[in-house]
């Protein structure tokens, strides 16, 4: 299995300024606990035992959240808040049996020179990738739906997802050849295409598998127009070569945190789900209706 993850933090979250000045967007709020956690407990109920942040210099909030917090639970025990306290252990319970550790990107060069920053932790050994922006709904995790295709293939794996016509030039798009239900071989990797131009309907989901191998690619990547080393790219490159690289239809609904406005259709959703949450929204909703 997978033990390694690696969760690129490092960007600065441009699309949700000023918000994102003082709170990084990883930890803004879905239903009631942070984008990032949800990436955390995906990782831990798919067995996934270290997590590399590749994290810019000073960004120390996200691993703050994590920390144990002795006054404020000695605050909240004086004050008999045992709900409050629940949630703090909620969070240790989290933490057990998962090491941490963090990696410097010093400048946003891209998301595949993020990765690239994790060679050293990774060392030869397989692992998964997160971005924090997407985030998966689903009965069996995600990252144990692609491992699930790593440990007979032994290569690649990319979560896949379908979209409709209209949006498919905002995300990255593959080019396959069906092997299996939900199952694909990747042939290409096309960047924002036209829709009309679209080699199909599956867009790349922020979940990956990746194999040593793609540090070598990603250390001859040339930087793109914007001056970054890019993930897709990298994997384009390895197709060319001849490479395999699977792709997975994920089961679950794929639910983004990227810009202010997918946030927040993610928010509702999960609201509308929530047990605590949901009924109460759900009468405002129609109140307002």
């Amino acid at each position: 299995m997978v033990k390694k993850l690696v969760i690129p933090i490092a960007g600065l979250g441009t699309r949700f300024l000023p918000l994102s000045k003082v709170l990084p967007k990883e930890l803004f709020p879905l239903v009631d606990k942070p984008v990032i956690q949800y990436a955390i407990e995906e990782a831990k109920a798919s067995g996934i035992k270290e997590i590399v942040f590749v994290t810019r210099p000073k960004k120390k909030e996200i691993l703050d959240y994590f920390k144990e917090s002795a006054d404020i639970e000695k605050t909240l025990k004086k004050r008999k808040r045992e709900h409050l306290i629940k949630e703090f252990q909620n969070i240790k319970e989290l933490m057990k049996g998962i090491s941490f550790s963090t990696v410097s990107q010093a400048k946003p060069l891209g998301d595949g020179h993020a990765i690239l920053q994790a060679k050293k932790v990774t060392k030869k050994e397989p692992f998964g990738v997160f971005f924090a922006d997407d985030i998966v709904d689903s009965k069996k995790p995600c990252l144990e739906q692609l491992e699930g295709v790593f440990r007979t293939s032994k290569s690649p794996v990319v979560a896949l997802s379908r979209i409709p016509k209209e949006r498919i030039s905002s995300y990255g798009v593959v080019g396959v050849e069906k092997i299996s239900n939900r199952l694909f071989k990747i042939k290409k990797i096309v960047e924002k295409p036209d829709k009309d131009k679209a080699p199909s309907d599956l867009a790349i989901v922020g979940r990956y598998i990746l194999t040593p191998e793609v540090f070598s690619y990603l250390e001859k990547d040339k930087p793109s127009k914007n001056k970054e080393i890019i993930l897709a790219e990298a994997l384009s490159k390895m197709l060319d070569d001849g490479k395999v690289i699977y792709g997975y239809e994920i089961e679950g609904k794929w639910l983004e945190c990227g810009t202010k406005s997918s946030w927040l259709e993610s928010f509702l959703y999960l609201s509308l789900k929530n047990e605590k949450y949901g009924p109460k929204l759900k009468e405002i909703l129609n109140e307002i209706k």
